[in-house]
């Protein structure tokens, strides 16, 4: 693509999301597929007196490993990632998988082991976020493999893109600083809340967010963005829920998910398509069956599911929960390997209430 939107793109992502600075060290992953967005973030980079360093992947690799690898290649981090987790002030992670269903019918838990291997890596950047010496950012960029999933051609599907990263716009930060100050606005009120009672079609779950905090997501780690979050209590879930939109992990799309809880904990489990999938990652471990976070999706430009989940929970009007491990930030304590966001539309026949007070009714915020 050779767009002016490429260009309004790389200077958010360099100005915004990562505020870079001179003498940062950005880390660049994403496929060649990627590279009009990576070589325009390394211009932007260079501009403001930051040193990129690409790291451009090969995109059949991880199917290769995860196919022919042994137990302990699998779990092996690369050096190259152990010494940008130290050296780097900032990374930029590019989706750009031009088969995003290359992994479908991988061994979910070969895959679930080749994720812990970054766990200790993980840490590390979780420790330098926390001490303010690393900041990331997350983002995708268009090809046919995700416009496939979409059900679009690629042009729509970048046209999609653009628009929801409010990059038609001729000052897309403004644009992502308004949505940040209204979202703080809610964040702000739900300080001091307990109860959570959400209801809607085949929905009826309570959960607690007591002394837990929301963040307010506006396009600076995910992007796009629009959502604000929270860890719930662990063992306070109760009820059932059900998630009209395709839930989507490693490629695999469940359908028609429905769960139960009791104390905190998935009790039962059902799917239209895709049960067996859906057992396997509820039985991935301890944590896999409680849930790691609750939140409001309020991007208004992303209207529908697309098979992916960096857009898909940021539907205006929905809330997504994940099952699995929980964010540290937020008071969650929920461990895990597993963290999967599921959907749940709340915008026809739907409520939120919050203690005593209706929130959200058909998919808008009324506080």
């Amino acid at each position: 693509m050779h767009d002016i939107r490429i260009e309004r793109w790389a200077h958010t992502l360099v100005h915004y999301c990562l505020y870079l600075k001179t003498g940062d060290i950005l880390a660049i992953y994403g496929s060649p597929v990627a590279s009009p967005l990576i070589e325009a973030v390394c211009r932007e980079a260079l501009h403001v007196g930051a040193q990129p360093v690409p790291i451009l992947t090969l995109e059949n690799y991880e199917e290769i490993l995860l196919r022919e690898g042994s137990e302990e290649q699998l779990i092996q981090s690369s050096p190259i990632a152990q010494v940008m987790a130290e050296k780097a002030t900032a990374r930029l992670s590019i989706q750009s998988a031009s088969n995003p269903k290359a992994l479908t019918s991988i061994d979910p838990a070969r895959v679930a082991r080749r994720r812990q291997s970054s766990h200790a890596l993980s840490q590390v950047l979780r420790r330098r976020e926390q001490a303010g010496e690393f900041r990331w950012c997350g983002t995708l960029y268009p090809t046919t493999g995700y416009a496939q999933e979409a059900s679009m051609s690629l042009h729509e599907f970048e046209e999609f893109v653009f628009n929801v990263c409010f990059l038609n716009d001729p000052d897309p930060i403004a644009r992502w600083k308004e949505l940040g100050a209204q979202q703080q606005k809610y964040v702000d009120w739900l300080v001091g809340h307990d109860e959570v009672h959400v209801i809607g079609e085949g929905t009826d779950l309570r959960l607690s967010i007591k002394d837990r905090i929301f963040i307010n997501s506006d396009g600076k780690r995910n992007f796009p963005s629009g959502e604000f979050f929270t860890g719930p209590v662990e063992k306070s879930v109760n009820g059932v829920v059900e998630f009209a939109i395709p839930a989507t992990y490693d490629g695999r799309s469940v359908e028609g998910v429905r769960l139960v809880f009791q104390d905190g904990k998935v009790v039962e489990a059902t799917a239209r398509q895709g049960q067996a999938f859906l057992e396997q990652m509820l039985n991935l471990d301890e944590g896999a069956r409680y849930l790691g976070e609750f939140a409001f999706g309020t991007n208004m430009n992303i209207t529908h599911g697309i098979k992916n989940i960096l857009f898909d929970e940021k539907i205006g009007g929905t809330i997504h929960m994940a099952l699995g491990s929980s964010y540290p930030e937020t008071g969650g304590l929920n461990h895990s390997a597993l963290h999967w966001d599921m959907i749940c539309d709340l915008r026809t026949n739907g409520e939120v209430w919050i203690d005593n007070t209706l929130f959200l009714k058909d998919g808008k915020i009324l506080i």
